[in-house]
């Protein structure tokens, strides 16, 4: 099976793990209870031969004799079944274990994996593989260690039995029949396993969509798209019933073969076993342990039909999982880079150049420095790449030319962890986990105490409404944070970022959701907390960045003004021409139709601008 070796590699290391004797010891352990279980199960028929012979008026045995082999043939049952139930009991543990470590590998691997993994990927599907995954490896050793290896061991044992208590022409006849069952189950598995895969490939398809429309439930309702909506599921789950039906019709073919097959089988050896008793070479005994052995191997036999499916499943579905592993993340860190050490908090972005696509590039030969503790600010209009900044500053995606340095060190020479923990963002948009409101505000310093997050929530004004909720600090917020406004999940992000006391600060948009009020009163205290710490400022609204020590106004990836606010102005070039226009639209909202210019802006030649920084 070509399509299970890459996901048998992977899964085997983890039955044999190094370093645990005690897990090594439970397999030999539950591999030895196995074997005793087969070596009790195939006596059974031996006994019952034994004892039915013994019943034979002609043998002229005493009554005693039979009572002993009935008592024997209980015991062989009885320890047939104990070491059974041994066995599982014994290998729970290695199992368990390896479906908890594998399904975490995949889990880290795809917090490694780069951003645009994750915006082109459905979150539905990858959640539907890693599901998937975690009961095929499940089933995979339920049914390879507990049905096909000890159905192995007891044909083994059965041939042998066959032959040295009957004739090799017995054995031979049932070890064809059992080779013609596996290699039909085989082949006929094999073709079916194409219509599986196909009907797991439309029911992903069918789970994302609806994954995906409930999670955008709003905007569904805001269209009046549930039609839309039903009609794309519909489609998915149309082509997943064909693909079904498909699937069950080729099982029926499946079954059908698999028991004609049995019934030849059963019947040769019945008549080759009938044929001895009329010639006198077999006793009645050997008639019944030959159909004993038959209806006791020919029992787990058919189930193997059924195991091979789900095993030939099980390794599709792990495949899907473990191909996840296979993806290399695009950004790494380097065998030597080491912990970032920051001591001012300078941040120098020299000659950057990026492109998400190389035919679409989004920086064109930045270069700026904030100073330790200082404030720099990026204004521009959507689309210029002033969140591309932060992105590449949280390194999520590596320059294509040029350097990012943190008091002097590239922070492709650092560690992920160490610049991620340094750098502290608030973003446009903020996305909450579906908990509290403790613990998504927490999430900042999961260890921190009840009064730093206390203090958290006060500075970024969101204390009063958690003390109003119902439920206080373990009030629910929903899927993403649906059941809270915009403003309420900003603020919620200010005070995770604020608790986690970054010396490095970053707000894209931070304020963008929140009412004006509330606004001012959140801008003094991120002016208040800046103070100190390195700042990069994103900013639609103007009015948020007239404290910024310095201004940068970006336009299709380049730099087109920099300065602080009042040399700006001064200048007359485009951020002039953008804070007039947002004062006049915020005039016209406050007093309707009529506009007002802002006072002390005196234009200036476009070709002026303020002092360029490093």
């Amino acid at each position: 099976m070509n399509t299970g070796s890459s996901p048998l590699r992977t899964l085997l290391p983890h039955l044999w793990p190094r370093n645990a004797p005690e897990l090594r010891l439970r397999i030999v352990a539950a591999l030895s209870c196995l074997t005793l279980a087969k070596v009790f199960t195939v006596q059974v028929p031996i006994l019952f031969r034994e004892t039915l012979d013994a019943l034979n008026p002609d043998t002229g045995a005493a009554l005693a004799v039979p009572i002993g082999l009935i008592l024997a043939y209980g015991a062989a049952r009885i320890l047939a079944l104990l070491f059974e139930q041994a066995r599982d009991a014994i290998f729970a543990k290695v199992g368990q274990r390896a479906v908890r470590l594998l399904a975490l590998r995949v889990f880290r691997h795809l917090h490694t994996l780069p951003l645009a993994f994750h915006l082109s990927r459905r979150t539905g599907g990858v959640a539907r593989a890693i599901e998937r995954g975690v009961k095929a490896i499940e089933t995979l050793l339920r049914f390879t260690l507990f049905s096909v290896l000890p159905t192995m061991i007891e044909i083994s044992l059965t041939f042998a039995i066959l032959w040295s208590l009957l004739d090799l022409s017995f054995a031979l006849v049932v070890m064809a029949t059992v080779a013609c069952y596996l290699v039909y189950t085989t082949v006929v598995t094999e073709w079916r396993t194409v219509h599986r895969r196909r009907m797991n490939e439309e029911d992903g398809r069918a789970h994302s969509r609806a994954v995906d429309s409930l999670l955008n439930f709003e905007t569904v309702k805001y269209f009046a798209a549930e039609h839309h909506e039903a009609g794309r599921f519909d489609g998915a789950m149309r082509r997943y019933e064909r693909a079904a039906v498909l699937s069950q019709t080729s099982l029926a073919l499946l079954n059908v073969g698999q028991a004609a097959i049995v019934a030849v089988g059963v019947t040769a050896v019945m008549y080759m076993s009938a044929a001895g008793i009329a010639d006198g070479e077999l006793s009645l005994g050997d008639f019944v342990l030959v159909n004993a052995y038959l209806l006791q191997l020919y029992q787990p036999l058919g189930f193997i039909g059924f195991v091979y499916r789900e095993i030939k499943q099980a390794l599709v579905d792990m495949e899907r999982m473990f191909s996840l592993l296979r993806i290399a993340p695009e950004v790494e860190d380097r065998p030597d880079a080491r912990a970032l050490r920051v001591a001012g908090g300078e941040i120098a972005f020299k000659g950057v150049s990026f492109g998400y696509d190389p035919r679409r590039p989004v920086l064109k030969d930045i270069t700026f420095r904030i100073g330790a503790g200082r404030t720099l600010a990026v204004v521009g209009p959507s689309g210029s790449g002033k969140s591309t900044l932060a992105r590449l500053l949280f390194r999520f995606w590596d320059t294509d030319d040029g350097r990012i340095l943190i008091d002097g060190q590239d922070i492709r020479d650092v560690t992920q962890d160490s610049l991620r923990r340094a750098v502290g963002i608030v973003p446009q948009d903020t996305v909450l986990f579906n908990d509290t409101v403790l613990y998504n505000i927490a999430y900042g310093r999961p260890d921190a105490a009840p009064a730093d997050i206390r203090r958290a929530a006060d500075l970024a004004e969101i204390s009063g409404l958690v003390d109003a909720l119902p439920d206080g600090w373990e009030t629910g917020v929903g899927e993403r944070g649906l059941k809270l406004s915009g403003g309420e999940k900003q603020r919620i992000s200010i005070a995770r970022t604020l608790l986690k006391d970054p010396p490095i600060l970053v707000l894209d948009e931070a304020t963008s959701s929140l009412d004006t009020r509330t606004e001012q009163a959140i801008q003094n205290n991120l002016e208040t907390l800046s103070r100190g710490r390195t700042a990069l400022v994103i900013a639609h609204r103007l009015s948020t960045v007239v404290q910024a020590d310095e201004i940068l106004v970006l336009d299709r990836g380049r730099i087109v003004e920099r300065g602080h606010h009042g040399a700006l102005l001064a200048a007359g070039g485009r951020y002039a021409a953008m804070w007039s226009a947002q004062m006049e639209a915020e005039a016209g909202q406050e007093h309707g139709p009529q506009t007002r210019r802002p006072t002390g802006v005196e234009p200036k030649a476009p070709g002026q601008q303020g002092g360029q920084i490093d």
